[in-house]
């Protein structure tokens, strides 16, 4: 399966963005769809995700801000942002956990926020 990101861009603090991910090719359920992100100079992190069953899970410094979701066929996944701060400044990347244990990773989309 491949996945493609989209909607990344530059936005002024307290603006929002979309991004939205579509996987080409078959997804093995059950899936765990997410975003991660890479902030220039630290680790990746998990940023949200969304179960098989539709439970969302979000790093602490984003609940509130952004939400995640997904399509009942866990094809597509998307991350609403809203409030964004400079620090949300990084490049995100979208995630498939397939039941076999394997992590398959998109190509990643850059968000700039800044004034």
């Amino acid at each position: 399966v491949q996945l493609q990101a989209s909607g990344g861009g530059f936005v002024q603090p307290g603006g929002s963005l979309r991004l939205s991910c579509k996987a080409h090719g078959t997804v093995f359920r059950p899936a765990v769809l997410g975003w991660h992100r890479q902030a220039p100079g630290k680790q990746r992190e998990l940023v949200a995700s969304i179960s098989d069953a539709g439970y969302t899970n979000y790093v602490d410094s984003v609940k509130g801000r952004f939400t995640i979701s997904s399509d009942n066929a866990r094809t597509m996944v998307d991350l609403q942002m809203t409030s964004l701060k400079t620090e949300d400044t990084a490049v995100y990347y979208c995630t498939y956990d397939d039941p076999f244990g394997h992590t398959h990773w998109g190509q990643g989309t850059l968000v700039t926020v800044s004034s």
